[in-house]
């Protein structure tokens, strides 16, 4: 698959900010404003009566699962998208985040297991993907066999939610919904329909903006300190979002834009070398350790900015009316562009480090086991999070917390495969993260995806990425692709590059190769690729698998050459998965799923 350029990824972002823009806003997505609480200080928990795999679930319409999941939340239940038996929140601990688990307890006479089982879905996606419909579902699978299962939906990933969009879980509250939640449920669940997100701003023009009323009158100038005081803010706000975030020069360059777009409202030639001089001035303050002696410099330049925009006006005729409202609106610009990349400043070791160990702390807590252990399965990203984690314990020779591991299209290392995830790497410039800090997969694909079975087939190869022919029933292809997805933070995406350098993965400051210490690990790994696979071909999977002891890991690949054939997502929810691939699974985990004392 050839590479796909910065500028032609921006591209693509802008096409489908428009083609989003322009549905109907009954696609638009909304979280289920919190119930009241239940008498439990460490979590929120709903369930779900009756059990979902009691009766099937049709795939239901952006609009038909909103009206649900609005309902759901009017009665104080969990929204219907969740098809799970429970749907509990967890506080990741020093973090304003909640992350949702989806709980799947098993029938009575199902076989007694000695070890819950965690789901890790992978990069951009939510739990969806293991819970397609009551015919399709890997979660509910497991748990039909025993296992208590659990899928973990890390932050920014479908139901999780941060503090300000879910009420604290230690606050015990018999109340209905105050107003505040109901402001939550008009927000957005993050990848579970195609919804408008703000993070394919980024992707249009950065343009001052238009006054379209021609009759519009200045402001009187005593409106001026006002715009001194939110440019000044502005300004602060960029040095501080940016101070040691990347590089001086990439300071520069998202200022740099700021300033060209304030520069437009200089028609006066004679000034302009003034504003530059002021634009200069203030670029090398914001590249200093912002401290209140830089603050107050910034607020004064920001006055004499502001003074030569009004003067320039004084030496023009006509003048330009409402050059305030532009300034003001080109500043409310760049904060949205400062919110928008703060909103997702999370990368792959906030997922290792903070939300994973907060689910599996709380599934302990809630289906303790005698020796304190969990089974896992990740898929993608969630293998690879997986194989961080138990690379980390060999490291510090401490006793893995995991009974087993089982990964499904998983590397730490694609330097010897063709991966298509070669896409990814011209975002691994920071100059790029600035000008796309997050990229709107679940907007990407929702919007591309009737393309890609249309003529002329423009985007045929989108559904090759994700199943191979005649794996997976249209319907659920359709479902997966439209609500499986979600905004990604560039970072992550950073990170994730480096499985592309020698060495393969490693950690956010680049002193930790993972696959280093895989030798070192104590957990049986059951490591599973697909013949087809073109995001984790076979020989990613087992450049990563041969660096682990022989006698505990067992490697193998699906697919056959007369077929079926098995890509990326078919190892979970194939056609043929739940005959050839959960039963490979179940065989594994039951061997490791002994009782300890």
């Amino acid at each position: 698959m050839p590479l796909l350029h910065a500028s032609n990824l921006r591209i693509l972002l802008a096409g489908a900010a428009v083609a989003h823009f322009s549905s109907s806003a009954t696609t638009r997505a909304s979280p289920c404003a919190s119930p009241p609480l239940p008498r439990f200080r460490a979590y929120v928990s709903y369930r779900a009566l009756p059990p979902p795999h009691t009766s099937p679930s049709p795939l239901l319409s952006p609009t038909r699962a909103l009206a649900s999941a609005d309902s759901a939340c009017e009665q104080g239940a969990k929204p219907a998208i969740c098809t799970a038996d429970e749907l509990h929140y967890v506080p990741v601990p020093g973090t304003e985040w909640q992350i949702a688990l989806w709980r799947y307890r098993p029938p009575p006479e199902a076989p007694k297991r000695n070890h819950p089982l965690m789901l890790l879905s992978g990069v951009a996606t939510n739990a969806i993907g293991f819970d397609l419909s009551p015919g399709a579902s890997f979660a509910r699978h497991m748990s039909m066999q025993g296992f208590d299962t659990w899928i973990v939906e890390v932050r920014g990933a479908g139901l999780s939610m941060r503090g300000s969009e879910l009420p604290l879980a230690n606050t015990v509250s018999d109340k209905s919904p105050s107003s505040a939640l109901d402001k939550i449920s008009t927000q957005k669940i993050n990848g579970i329909f195609p919804a408008k997100d703000d993070s394919t701003r980024l992707a249009q023009n950065f343009e001052v903006p238009v006054v379209e009323n021609n009759d519009m009158v200045e402001r009187n100038t005593l409106e001026e300190p006002q715009l001194v005081t939110k440019l000044s803010s502005a300004l602060a706000q960029l040095g501080d979002t940016f101070s040691g975030y990347v590089k001086d020069s990439q300071l520069r360059s998202i200022t740099d834009g700021f300033f060209n777009r304030v520069s437009e409202l200089v028609p006066d030639a004679s000034l302009t070398s003034s504003l530059e001089e002021v634009s200069e001035k203030i670029l090398g303050l914001l590249e200093l350790p912002q401290t209140s002696a830089i603050s107050d410099q910034i607020s004064h330049l920001s006055q004499h900015l502001v003074n030569i925009l009004g003067e320039s006006q004084q030496n023009i005729s006509p003048r330009l009316f409402g050059w305030q409202e532009r300034l003001s609106a080109t500043i409310e610009e760049l904060q949205k562009q400062l919110e928008l990349i703060i909103s997702y400043d999370w990368d792959f070791d906030h997922y290792l480090e903070e939300d994973v160990p907060a689910a599996m702390n709380y599934i302990r807590q809630q289906s303790p086991t005698k020796d304190g252990k969990l089974l896992a399965i990740g898929h993608s990203m969630g293998g690879i999070l997986l194989y961080a984690m138990v690379s980390k314990c060999g490291f510090e020779c401490a006793e893995p917390e995991l009974a087993a591991i089982v990964t499904l299209a998983s590397s730490v290392d694609y330097t010897t495969s063709n991966s298509s995830l070669k896409m990814l790497l011209p975002l691994a410039d920071p100059a790029e993260m600035l000008r796309v800090p997050a990229i709107p997969l679940g907007t990407l694909l929702s919007t591309t995806y009737p393309l890609s079975s249309r003529a002329p087939y423009i985007l045929s190869l989108l559904r090759s990425q994700i199943s191979s022919k005649d794996m997976m029933d249209p319907e659920l292809l359709s479902k997966l692709v439209l609500n499986n997805f979600c905004t990604v933070p560039a970072k992550v995406l950073l990170q994730l590059t480096t499985a592309f350098r020698d060495g393969g993965l490693r950690n956010r400051a680049g002193t930790f190769l993972f696959k280093q210490h895989l030798h070192k690990i104590k957990v049986p790994v059951l490591a599973l690729a697909g013949d087809e696979d073109l995001i984790c071909p076979p020989e990613a999977v087992y450049e990563t698998v041969k660096s682990i002891p022989q006698q505990l890991v067992t490697y193998k690949v699906f697919g056959k050459p007369e077929g079926p054939h098995y890509a990326h997502y078919d190892l979970v929810g194939g056609r043929k998965a739940s005959h050839e691939v959960y039963p490979c699974i179940i065989e594994f985990l039951s061997q490791h799923d002994k009782a300890s004392s």
